[in-house]
């Protein structure tokens, strides 16, 4: 199964330049999944609650999910891709996953991150997998990889890739995912953006980059450097997300505890 991330830096606002720029480097891939950062239509760094609601779409009639429907089913793929959703009064910051059959389904993330919290509605929807054909995929948006029930949840519903949208600042998360990825003896495709924001007199964000596509066993197939954009495919075999055999003795989910663990 060919699999990978867009790495890119989205213009703040620019939702019709983002989505151009998504369509033409999309078209030219040749992958069966492909994971896009958080809110990598809108941009991240809003100043007010205005901005928010003028920004946010719904989900799965809005612009933005109806162009990438367009594109999986020209291209005949999976995509997941970071945007803000309005659904009556809330605004949620969300990942739709869309395929060639049309629209597969909406993740809210459960995990709010600095000013997010601001700004969005904390996700309602919890942790869900999809059966895509190949590979059954999760979805959790970047900030979520820090409590690491998100990734074990989507371990026990079965997902063999997890797909992490991300708009990663912090430093740490490139090196945990291969933690979280032998923890949970899954694939992960984290796609972070580049570039930087300081919008309305607040600090300068810098996005870290290190997009990256990790094994079960926690080996970096590919990681995209700090400063440059990046389209990566690799080729994986989900099959070895589904043996959670650590021993002859020993199942990493069938032997829990979960009577312990309260």
């Amino acid at each position: 199964m060919r699999v990978g991330f867009f790495q890119f830096t989205p213009v703040f606002g620019e939702v019709s330049h983002n989505l151009d720029k998504v369509v033409d480097t999309l078209d030219q891939a040749d992958a069966e999944l492909i994971v896009l950062p958080e809110l990598c239509a809108s941009g991240y760094q809003f100043v007010s609650q205005q901005e928010v609601i003028t920004l946010s779409e719904s989900v799965p009639n809005g612009p933005t999910t109806q162009r990438l429907i367009d594109l999986a089913k020209r291209r005949r793929m999976v995509i997941v891709a970071g945007l803000p959703e309005r659904a009556g009064a809330a605004c949620y910051n969300s990942a739709v996953v869309v395929g060639p059959s049309g629209f597969i389904g909406c993740y809210r993330k459960t995990h709010l991150f600095f000013e997010e919290t601001l700004f969005f509605t904390p996700g309602d929807t919890g942790f869900q997998v999809w059966d895509i054909g190949p590979a059954k995929i999760g979805v959790m948006i970047c900030f979520d990889w820090y409590y690491p029930e998100a990734a074990r949840t989507l371990a026990l519903k079965g997902a063999e890739i997890i797909c992490h949208p991300s708009n990663l600042v912090l430093p740490d998360c490139p090196d945990s995912m291969p933690v979280r990825c032998r923890e949970n003896r899954v694939f992960a495709v984290t796609s972070n953006r580049t570039g930087s924001e300081a919008r309305g007199g607040k600090d300068q964000l810098t996005f870290i980059g290190n997009s990256e596509v990790v094994a079960p066993r926690g080996a970096i197939l590919h990681r995209a450097p700090r400063d440059q954009e990046e389209l990566c495919v690799v080729e994986i075999d989900p099959a070895d997300a589904r043996n959670k055999a650590l021993t002859p003795y020993n199942d990493l989910l069938r032997d829990r505890r979960e009577s312990l663990y309260r």
